[in-house]
């Protein structure tokens, strides 16, 4: 309640009655003030701001010109209007329920003697309490509309920054990769040009994911069948002559979190490359990439129909795609295996859809 003294405006045309009221309710800690008529009434809510505001209304039914019904009305279409206890000496329950229907906080009774003051200041007191804490749930519903509304528009902001963001980094390392292509291009040496595809291709591989990112509508996950084939198309162009043409793709629409999908994107780049250069000595021939889903689990397979484990080890090879593979496993806590029964080389990693646990304990393994 009001630290200040509580203000009741009583429409009454009954102005021995209106006295009466007046005299019970100043004892009761309320400031009266009296209007003889609802149009005088309605003036003097109008003119709250100017003489002093108006906390609650008492309002009797039976008046000349505009009766209670009618002025209620007109007070529920004020702006900020205070709340209004309904008075009316007819026992007819019908204009309770219509003067209820219409904004009434309250409805009683009167009687000429004033009686029913007693029960008016409980009523008063009840549609205080009741317009107080309509005023702060309404006050507590802006508030969470603000809110959200604050909310939406930094997600909004985030969101664009983030994709701001996934553009730059992904513009600057496709020119890293195309530094890296014209570099290999140009050097003279076999080994320092395959040094310089293989750091082109892993380049590559997480600047796609930034591409994808930065296109997608959803900033939190990487739908790896569309991220694989643009990767793939990004191996074929940066093949030697033609000899991944017959690079193939299956894959499922499978959503991953963008730092499982780089290390996939890795994954495929490093054993694609190595069935380039070693599963066909004699020229080019088949490299399929199999991503499915199997419950819980992602089967990634990269294969082969090349001479397998015929292949004598290559001396200038150092081992590097063999250890990116192995963290890059490791980082998806994935297992690594070989199919003994395929004909060439088929290389199986296993996989959770979803994050390990923290403190599960990897099950990686070089192949």
């Amino acid at each position: 309640m009001n630290q200040r003294t509580p203000t009741l405006l009583y429409i009454d045309d009954d102005r021995a009655l209106a006295h009466l009221v007046e005299r019970g309710l100043t004892r009761r800690g309320y400031r009266v003030v009296h209007a003889a008529s609802g149009e005088e009434g309605l003036e003097r809510i109008r003119r709250a701001g100017a003489e002093g505001g108006i906390d609650v209304v008492a309002l009797d039914q039976y008046m000349p010109g505009l009766d209670g019904l009618e002025t209620l009305e007109q007070i529920m279409a004020i702006p900020d209007a205070p709340p209004v206890v309904f008075v009316t000496a007819s026992q007819d329950s019908s204009i309770a329920v219509t003067a209820l229907k219409a904004g009434a906080s309250d409805y009683l009774v009167k009687d000429v003697t004033g009686d029913f003051i007693p029960l008016l200041h409980v009523a008063a007191e009840g549609a205080l309490r009741q317009a107080e804490l309509q005023k702060a749930r309404e006050e507590a519903e802006a508030e969470i509309h603000a809110s959200r509304d604050r909310y939406a528009a930094l997600a909004a902001e985030r969101e664009l920054l983030l994709r701001e963001v996934n553009h730059r980094v992904g513009n600057s390392l496709q020119i890293i990769a195309s530094l890296l292509h014209l570099q290999a291009s140009s050097a003279a040496q076999d080994e320092v040009k395959a040094a310089l595809t293989n750091a082109m291709g892993r380049v590559a591989a997480v600047a796609q994911v930034h591409r994808r990112l930065y296109t997608s509508q959803d900033l939190k996950s990487v739908v790896l069948n569309q991220y694989l084939e643009s990767l793939l198309e990004d191996l074929r162009r940066s093949a030697e002559g033609n000899r991944m043409s017959r690079l193939t793709l299956k894959a499922e629409p499978i959503e991953i979190d963008p730092d499982r999908a780089v290390a996939v994107g890795i994954i495929v780049n490093e054993l694609v490359m190595n069935a380039v250069k070693y599963a066909y000595p004699d020229g080019a021939g088949p490299i399929h990439v199999d991503l499915t889903a199997q419950g819980d689990d992602l089967l990634l397979s990269i294969a082969d129909n090349g001479v397998g484990d015929a292949v004598k080890a290559d001396p200038r090879s150092t081992g590097m795609g063999q250890r990116i593979v192995a963290a890059m496993a490791a980082k998806l806590d994935a297992s690594v295996e070989r199919d003994p029964a395929h004909s060439g080389t088929r290389v199986v990693l296993k996989f959770a859809r979803v994050p390990a646990s923290p403190g599960k304990t990897s099950t990686a393994a070089a192949g």
